[in-house]
C-alpha cells in the first residue's frame, strides 16, 4: 500500500517535512479554505500542488495523492432544488481535480456534523490520549445542553435517567466544554458550530428519513459518477462515523449492505469506497476482512484504525492500530491480497494509497497544540506499525507460494526456485 498522512494545509501543526521523514509517499488534504459548494479552481489546486512538491528536488518526493474531502452541500443531502447547481459545481471541480492529475476523491454523506466524540483527551493506560466516544455523554448534550424535541425517544430510559443525574452535578465549564467537543463538527478544524441556530439544521431533516437520505445519495452518485469516470476519477465515500443515527438524523453508510447498495446505484468502478475500519468497525456486525473480500474491487482509499467497543457497546475509544476490536492482521492479509489480484488482472490501482488514521496524542505531542487525532507522534507510531505488519503479511504471503517440499530449505533457495518457476 502507498503509506500516505492527512495534511490539513500550511495552518497545520504537523509540517510537510514531518510527514516526508515519516516514510509517507503522499499527502491527504483538501482546499479547506473554499466554502462548501464552490468549484475548486485549477490555480487553487496547482497552488497546493506545488506547496507539497515545493522540496521534491533536494529530498524525498512527496505529492497530492488522495483529495480527502471534496465536501457534499447540505442541499445535496436534503434534496433541494438548488441541489442542481451544487451538483454542476462538483462536477466542475472533478474535472478541475483530474485535469491537476488527481484521481482519487474521498468524501462523505454525513448530514451536518461530519463526526461526533465526546472526548478529545481520554487518557488511556500508558499516559497517551485518545478519542472517544460515551453514549451516556452524549445524551447529556443532546437532553439538557440541546434540549433536542423528542430526544428521550432515542435513549434507553436508563441511560436518559444517568445523563440527567450527570448534568445535574456538572459544572457551567464541564457542560461548556462537552458543547465544544460535540459541535466540532469537522477533523482538523478548531471551530465548533455554534449552539444557537444548531436546533434549526437538525429541524431542517425533519421530514427526511434513512430512505430520503439514501435516494438523495443515490441521486448524487448517478450525477457525478459519470463525470468522474468520464475523466478518470475515483470516488470514494467515507462511512458513517459513528455508524448510527445521532440527533435525530439519519445515517446510510453504516454497514456492509449500506455500501452494497450505494455500489450498485452507480455500477461503475468510479464509484467506490473509502475503507475505513475504524468507522466500520464500531459495529460488531461488520465484518471487516469480509467486506475487503467481497467490495474490495471498489475500494480506492484506505484508513486504517482500530476502536475498541466498552461495556455499553456504543461507547468507544480509539485504541492503538494494532489492538482494539479490529482484527488487523485478517483486514490486511486481505487488502494484501486484493491488491495482488489487481497485479494479477491489470484493473484498478496496484498499490492502495493507505494513511494511518486518528493516532494517540503522546510523548511531546501531549505538550503541543495539535488537532484532535491528527498529532505527528501517534499516527507515525501508527505507520510504523502497520507497514511492519503489511511486511511481514507480503513475505508470509511469498513462502506460502513456494513450492512443497521447499518450506525447509533458506530464504535463497526460495528465491531461486521462484525464478526458476
Amino acid at each position: 500500500m502507498l503509506p500516505t498522512m492527512r495534511w490539513f494545509g500550511p495552518s497545520d501543526p504537523v509540517p510537510l517535512s514531518h510527514i516526508r521523514q515519516a516514510g509517507c509517499a503522499g499527502v491527504v488534504t483538501a482546499l479547506h479554505q473554499i466554502p462548501v459548494g464552490e468549484v475548486w479552481p485549477v490555480e487553487a489546486i496547482r497552488a497546493r500542488q506545488q506547496l507539497i512538491e515545493a522540496d521534491n528536488s533536494e529530498y524525498s518526493p512527496l505529492h497530492w495523492l488522495v483529495v480527502e474531502s471534496l465536501p457534499v452541500h447540505e442541499a445535496i443531502k436534503k434534496g433541494l432544488p438548488a441541489r442542481e447547481q451544487y451538483i454542476e459545481n462538483y462536477k466542475t471541480s472533478l474535472r478541475n481535480l483530474a485535469a491537476c492529475g488527481l484521481r482519487t476523491v474521498c468524501y462523505n454523506f454525513m448530514p451536518v456534523l461530519d463526526w461526533s466524540r465526546t472526548n478529545l483527551s481520554f487518557e488511556i493506560p500508558d499516559g497517551s490520549r485518545a478519542l472517544r466516544f460515551v453514549w451516556q455523554d452524549f445524551a447529556v448534550f443532546d437532553l439538557c445542553i440541546l434540549h433536542r424535541p423528542g430526544a428521550a425517544a432515542d435513549y434507553e430510559p436508563d441511560v436518559a435517567t444517568a445523563a440527567r443525574d450527570q448534568y445535574a452535578r456538572m459544572s457551567e465549564p464541564e457542560r461548556q466544554h462537552l458543547t465544544n467537543t460535540v459541535l466540532l463538527g469537522l477533523p482538523g478544524s478548531e471551530e465548533a458550530f455554534e449552539l444557537a441556530g444548531f436546533q434549526q439544521l437538525l429541524d431542517e431533516y425533519a421530514a427526511i428519513d434513512a430512505d430520503t437520505l439514501r435516494a438523495h445519495l443515490h441521486y448524487f452518485i448517478q450525477q457525478v459518477g459519470p463525470v468522474a469516470a468520464e475523466v478518470g476519477v475515483n470516488l470514494c465515500i467515507h462511512p458513517d462515523d459513528p455508524p448510527y443515527p445521532l440527533l435525530g438524523l439519519p445515517r446510510v453508510v453504516s454497514t456492509e449492505a449500506d455500501l452494497a447498495v450505494l455500489m450498485a446505484a452507480y455500477d461503475h468502478p468510479s464509484n467506490g469506497i473509502t475503507y475505513c475500519t475504524g468507522s466500520l468497525g464500531v459495529r460488531p456486525d461488520n465484518d471487516l476482512p469480509g467486506i475487503v473480500r467481497r467490495l474490495g474491487h471498489r475500494i480506492h482509499f484506505v484508513h486504517l484504525r482500530a476502536t475498541k467497543r466498552e461495556q455499553n457497546p456504543r461507547n468507544f475509544h480509539e485504541a492503538d492500530h494494532l489492538t482494539g476490536d479490529v482484527d488487523m492482521y485478517a483486514v490486511v492479509r486481505e487488502l494484501v491480497l486484493q491488491e495482488q489480484r489487481r497485479q494479477r488482472k491489470g484493473f484498478g490501482q496496484p498499490q492502495l494509497p493507505m494513511r494511518p488514521d486518528h493516532g494517540h496524542q503522546m510523548l511531546d505531542d501531549l505538550q503541543k497544540k495539535t488537532y484532535p487525532g491528527y498529532s505527528a507522534i501517534g499516527r507515525l507510531r501508527g505507520l510504523a506499525e502497520l507497514r511492519g505488519l503489511e511486511l511481514g503479511i507480503r513475505r508470509s504471503l511469498e513462502i506460502d507460494a513456494v513450492p512443497a517440499g521447499l518450506a525447509s530449505v533458506s530464504p535463497a533457495a526460495h528465491a531461486a526456485a521462484r525464478l526458476l518457476s
